[in-house]
């Protein structure tokens, strides 16, 4: 059953710009797949690892940044992408030194210093960053001679990083490595006196994330041919770590349903509803009142709750009445009674 959905899926996903009208639902949709990578990199650190970042909007930026600086410079798509994502990679190597000196509250504060002087950098070094007016790029690579300049063609070349990111999510997940981090999340001190170093585990789990990020913010730079101190500020950081608490923790769905959420709310809704910045905090909400685990998770809980609450009893029908646990020792358990008292049946 799972396969058939997971093919279902791939199908749908593959053939989309085909069977929807119009290049602004297909922008949407690219748009959703690369921030769903960007939402995979945070999960990786946020839901696996236990550590909540608020500095990767920085990683972010830096890759966007550093691929039109590059290209900018004359060098070919080819070389963009290794610089971007090398220096991303450097990047994500000092903030993890830094941050994890501390846990808890301790990392947030520290990511989030990290980002701000990020957004520092990209807003004040005029020479480099071009401030406000930001980084503009002349064109999308065109690899294998494809050229990506359309929006069919990009959504597929950003549908194939989704499906690279989320099959080595699938692994990293399935792997010993993966169960280290977790191991770290849960009983660091355990770990520790198990013989492992935790430090290096979380190390190594956040340059995983910063290498889907960066991809991320390379994707981003080739959508929008553009990027600015916004793609590096607080809230950018706040998005992507609200879209993989909102969709669900240490899942691999959770992320890619709250990437979708943020972004279509940001650009859907928002051509219909003028306070759709109040729609937004109201479904996150109703999201942890109701579902503290993530939206996914939470579905899944409520499916099988209602699969159960809607199932006829055996031998019986959809109607008849069901004893309570206790009504049902008394009669058949051990040393029991026959028979029960009225008020033990249940409609």
């Amino acid at each position: 059953m799972k396969g058939i959905a997971l093919g279902a899926a791939l199908v749908a996903l593959a053939t989309l710009p085909l069977w929807v009208s119009g290049t602004f639902y297909v922008n949407i949709a690219s748009q959703i797949l690369f921030y769903a990578v960007f939402a995979l990199g945070v999960n990786v650190l946020a839901g696996y690892a236990g550590l909540v970042s608020l500095g990767h909007a920085g990683l972010f930026g830096i890759a966007a940044y550093t691929g039109g600086k590059v290209l900018g410079a004359g060098y070919g798509h080819l070389t963009v992408a290794a610089a971007a994502i090398a220096v991303t990679l450097c990047a994500s190597a000092v903030f993890a030194v830094l941050a994890l000196r501390g846990t808890g509250l301790g990392f947030v504060m520290i990511t989030v210093a990290l980002g701000q002087i990020v957004w520092g950098v990209a807003y004040r070094w005029i020479g480099l960053t071009n401030g406000d007016n930001g980084v503009t790029i002349s064109g999308r690579p065109a690899p294998f001679g494809l050229s990506l300049a359309s929006p069919r063609a990009f959504y597929w070349a950003t549908l194939l990083v989704f499906l690279l990111a989320v099959a080595s999510m699938a692994v990293f997940v399935a792997s010993p490595f993966g169960a280290s981090v977790r191991g770290t999340r849960d009983q660091p001190r355990r770990m520790n006196a198990l013989g492992y170093n935790v430090w290096m585990i979380r190390f190594l789990a956040f340059l995983l994330s910063g290498l889907w990020s960066g991809m991320a913010g390379l994707l981003f730079l080739y959508y929008n041919q553009f990027v600015s101190p916004q793609a590096v500020a607080l809230t950018a950081s706040a998005e992507a770590l609200l879209m993989v608490i909102s969709g669900g923790t240490a899942t691999l769905l959770g992320p890619i349903a709250g990437a979708a959420l943020v972004v279509v709310m940001k650009n859907v809704a928002s051509a219909y509803i003028e306070r759709w910045n109040f729609v937004l905090g109201a479904i996150f909400v109703v999201i942890v009142v109701f579902m503290p685990e993530g939206l996914v998770p939470g579905t899944v809980r409520l499916a099988r709750w209602a699969g159960t609450a809607w199932r006829p009893p055996a031998g019986g029908s959809r109607g008849a009445p069901r004893l309570r646990r206790g009504a049902a020792e008394r009669m058949g358990g051990v040393g029991g009674h026959v028979g029960a008292p009225h008020n033990n049946i249940e409609p």
